[in-house]
């Protein structure tokens, strides 16, 4: 971008790591700060879809799960938390969406999406239970992203997709 930026103005120079790292970033920490805690403020009156989302770094191998919050004003980043090498069942997740609910305010939270293996529709079942306000939703990329995995496991699909992986190597060597 910068090398783009200096053809058509030479002599631009572009921010240092300090300056990217230390003020700038500072500032923007402070903005996205205050524009959480005044989307926090909605909360009571519009209610929130609270969002989990787990995903496996691949570099270090460590799961994670993420945790957003869905309202009319937007969505918002809230927690990550390391799950790796934890014993995911249900209680474990019962354990930490009550620790996510008590962190947002569970009466602020009407609907729960989650990924929809198992542990985690037994969770929200228990959670539902517990606050009957609480509606839970699979999630539907990852219902999708399932449907066409099985899909792609389809005799006369998978030969397909196989075909399609060789023309692709031929046509970019």
């Amino acid at each position: 971008m910068v090398s783009a930026i200096q053809r058509a103005w030479p002599g631009v120079k572009p921010s240092t790591t300090y300056e990217l790292n230390g003020p700038i970033l500072d500032e923007k920490v402070e903005e996205i700060t205050k524009w959480i805690e005044e989307y926090k403020q909605s909360w009571p009156r519009t209610c929130i879809t609270l969002m989990s989302d787990s995903w496996l770094n691949k570099v270090n191998k460590n799961e994670f799960l993420n945790f957003l919050a869905y309202s009319p004003k937007g969505t918002a980043f809230l927690y990550s938390k390391d799950i790796s090498g934890t014993k995911k069942d249900a209680n474990f997740y019962v354990r930490l969406y009550d620790q996510i609910l008590e962190k947002v305010g569970d009466k602020h939270v009407v609907q729960f999406i989650t990924d929809n293996v198992r542990a985690c529709v037994s969770a929200s079942t228990k959670l539902m239970e517990k606050m009957k306000h609480l509606v839970w939703t699979s999630c539907a990329a990852h219902s999708i992203d399932l449907i066409l995995e099985e899909i792609g496991e389809i005799k006369i699909v998978k030969e397909t997709l196989e075909e399609a992986r060789c023309l692709k190597e031929i046509v970019y060597l």
